[in-house]
């Protein structure tokens, strides 16, 4: 089987810890269909389409990688992304500019990950470094009881100790249809889209005028350039089109947060710092 040729119970699972308020605006610059629904305390969860994986070509470990480091390298919290097919499954956790971190374990269970994984996935989620770095040790040592799936729902287990909780149906070796289907039914559940240019600029005007001015928002907006930027080049590189775009989208809102900020300071009876 090839790389890209999935099978129909491959699925992927953006969990982000933050509140689905929080996750939407940089969901919605993906430009992917997505679901989004709470996913316990403090946590959400996005179910991408099984056509974004799909049309592009790639692979679903890779697809997931520049999903969740998309999702996070604008943000304050960390993006744990899982991923399941015929062949295997896997994580991987991305966190602003830090490198993402990716384990995979064939369909049998057996690891073919590095350790250092488990640990930047302890630490960028707030794990405890002693009882869940034991746990996430397990999951890294042979186990002839224990599949690819087993092993993601066992990562889940460890995640569910800083207040995870998956609705029902959304479960390692639930296909891409099955969960969107699980999670199209849950009340809170909502359907996440692109806003369009106008709307994601209004944001960044919106982000500037609700803040406060002068250092600070020129901090936040030469952040967003430089985070935009690496995320266009990036996704480009990659050949993610929803990447790319979410690069861009950030770059020119932080663009328009430093013009605006910029105006702001110049204007009559504006605060300045």
């Amino acid at each position: 089987m090839s790389a890209t040729d999935h099978s129909r119970a491959a699925g992927v699972l953006l969990l982000c810890r933050a509140e689905p308020g929080r996750v939407r605006p940089s969901a919605q610059l993906l430009n992917e269909p997505l679901l989004l629904v709470p996913a316990g305390e403090g946590w959400s969860a996005l179910i991408p389409g099984e056509d974004s994986w799909r049309t592009e070509g790639t692979d679903l470990a890779t697809a997931t990688a520049g999903w969740a480091h998309a999702l996070a390298v604008a943000e304050p919290w960390p993006v744990v992304g899982l991923w399941w097919d015929e062949v295997g499954a896997g994580f991987v956790v991305a966190s602003g500019f830090r490198r993402t971190a990716v384990y995979a374990w064939v369909a049998d269970g057996t690891p073919i990950g590095e350790e250092s994984a488990m640990t930047a996935l302890r630490a960028r989620t707030g794990l405890d470094p002693v009882l869940d770095g034991a746990a996430l040790d397990g999951l890294t040592r042979p186990d002839a009881d224990a599949d690819a799936s087993a092993r993601v729902r066992g990562l889940i287990a460890v995640l569910s100790r800083t207040g995870l909780h998956l609705p029902p149906g959304l479960a390692p070796g639930v296909p891409a249809d099955g969960l969107r289907a699980s999670a199209g039914a849950l009340p809170a559940a909502e359907a996440v889209y692109w806003p369009g240019w106008r709307e994601a600029v209004r944001a960044g005007f919106g982000a500037a005028e609700g803040g406060r001015f002068g250092a600070w928002t020129r901090a936040l907006g030469a952040a967003e350039v430089v985070a935009g930027g690496a995320l266009a080049l990036w996704g480009r590189r990659l050949g993610r089109r929803g990447v790319t775009a979410a690069g861009v989208v950030v770059l020119a809102d932080g663009a328009v947060t430093l013009a605006y900020g910029w105006w702001r300071g110049r204007s009559p009876g504006r605060d300045r710092d």
